[in-house]
């Protein structure tokens, strides 16, 4: 793939797109950078309510700290040295997200909201928004992964199914199609007999790789190295043919990779993959 949802995302790298955020209060610019007016000795976040300076007055730091160097001090209204909501509610959601990994059963919407610190009601609407998941689907997700991992390390499927938290082998083997793109048994094999196409791409998080098969979505992973992603997918699949992608699946690739850039956005497929888990995601969501 040539190009992205990524390269469509709002960028900051001049000072007149900056500007233009400033003017237009846009959120996404509040983690980008602050600005500081001269005439005042005040920085600010960019959506700061305070009056617009003129233009000739406005310079622009990529944080606080750089602003602070520079000789200017916080705005009192906005406080751009503090962390903003955005990082705020992705540390809380991170929280939550690390109880629902290390539960075997879904944690209530009520111990979930405690740990994020949020009524329950603002800490689903707030976690929705950050990971593009309900507090549920996420578990289910998780719970998937969990299984993905012991089908592989466990002797018995029945062994793996519980170990990974599912209360029934019906209940696992009415959603495998979904969770592996196959059967447990293929997919214990190595994917064996299966055909698999699978694409490469890049997204904000480094290099992501999606493949499928005839049942649905098989693997989505991250990394930094897409030799070393390359590798890991085809050890897995080790029993399957193996078949790069069309035209067709880099749309698929890239529906994959929008949701990664913008969870809140929502990823209208078919299937329901998450891949490493929110709270191990470098400062993501």
């Amino acid at each position: 793939m040539n190009e992205t949802p990524s390269d469509s995302l709002a960028t900051f790298d001049t000072d007149e797109a900056k500007w233009a955020a400033v003017l237009a209060r846009d959120p996404a610019a509040d983690d980008a950078f602050v600005y500081a007016v001269r005439t005042t000795g005040i920085y600010c976040r960019p959506t700061c309510p305070s009056r617009r300076p003129r233009r000739e007055n406005a310079e622009f730091h990529a944080d606080a700290a750089a602003a602070e160097r520079a000789g200017y001090r916080p705005c009192q209204r906005c406080r751009p040295q503090e962390p903003s909501l955005t990082q705020r509610h992705a540390r809380s959601v991170a929280r939550a997200c690390r109880l629902i990994e290390e539960s075997q059963d879904l944690p209530s919407l009520d111990e979930l909201a405690q740990v994020a610190g949020l009524s329950r009601f603002h800490f689903h609407r707030v976690f929705k928004s950050v990971t593009g998941l309900t507090p549920r689907a996420y578990a289910v997700a998780c719970r998937a992964e969990r299984a993905r991992r012991t089908l592989t390390q466990r002797e018995t499927i029945t062994e793996a199914i519980y170990e990974a938290g599912f209360n029934s082998s019906g209940r696992f083997y009415a959603g495998a199609d979904r969770m592996l793109g196959m059967t447990p048994g293929r997919y214990r094999e190595g994917g064996k007999g299966m055909e698999i196409h699978f694409a490469l791409g890049e997204c904000s998080l480094g290099n992501i790789l999606v493949a499928t098969s005839e049942k649905g979505i098989c693997a989505i992973s991250l990394g930094s190295d897409p030799e070393q992603l390359l590798q890991e997918f085809q050890e897995r699949f080790a029993n399957a043919n193996l078949l790069p992608g069309g035209k067709r699946f880099d749309a698929w690739v890239a529906k994959v990779v929008a949701f990664v850039e913008a969870p809140g956005v929502g990823c209208h497929c078919r299937w329901i993959f998450v891949v490493p888990p929110f709270s191990s995601a470098s400062g993501r969501r």
